[in-house]
């Protein structure tokens, strides 16, 4: 597909001609077996911890949208996958220097030319999105999509940095809870019900 053609999909609301310029997930699926995954949210709380030694020493690191790093010693420096929900300037996107972007919002219209040509690009199907908002009874975050994917996946395990849904807010705004259109206490249950069950799934909390 080229450029005109993408515009043209992304207008219309063509999801079939976009999904040309996914990976598969299997792709993805095959990227993470038998690996370590860190995937570390925006809280602001993580600023406060010193978890980046943990984080860097990951098999792959995922970020999350514009993937705040304050200082190594909290956050790490690495990120090898970075899940998008927005649309990042390129300034923005060469500080994060992700080794692959997943595309996850269903807002096709956000979705910019220079991510859905980039190496190992994967969009996230409709249809997976409107299973997770039904289970979790609103729209999901670019987070809990992640965590529904990886954990669908023969990882050996995944380890959540920075997530502690907005109780300290997101370091890459300053919108409150009832700012966003996400239910963050059925994330929170929904997650906290996720590590009972699975134990290839821990969240740091401190």
């Amino acid at each position: 597909m080229n450029r005109f053609g993408f515009l043209c999909a992304r207008l219309t609301g063509n999801e079939a001609a976009l999904a040309t310029l996914s990976v598969p997930k299997q792709d993805l699926r095959d990227a993470v077996a038998g690996r370590d995954v860190a995937l570390i949210g925006n809280a602001r709380a993580l600023a406060k911890a010193r978890h980046g030694a943990a984080i860097d020493a990951a098999d792959l690191v995922i970020r999350i949208n514009r993937a705040p790093m304050p200082a190594p010693e909290s956050h790490g420096t690495r990120t090898d996958w970075l899940a998008l929900a927005v649309r990042l300037r390129d300034a923005e996107r060469d500080r994060i220097a992700p080794g692959r972007i997943l595309w996850l919002s269903p807002k096709r219209k956000r979705l910019d030319w220079r991510t859905a040509t980039s190496p190992g690009f994967y969009l996230y199907p409709p249809a997976d999105y409107a299973a997770l908002a039904a289970r979790l009874g609103a729209p999901p975050t670019t987070g809990a999509m992640m965590i529904d994917l990886l954990l669908g996946a023969p990882l050996n395990s995944l380890t959540l940095y920075g997530f502690d849904f907005f109780a300290s807010q997101s370091l890459s705004g300053r919108r409150t809870a009832d700012q966003v259109p996400h239910d963050f206490a059925a994330e929170a249950a929904w997650v906290a019900g996720l590590e009972r069950a699975d134990p290839r799934l821990r969240v740091v909390r401190d």
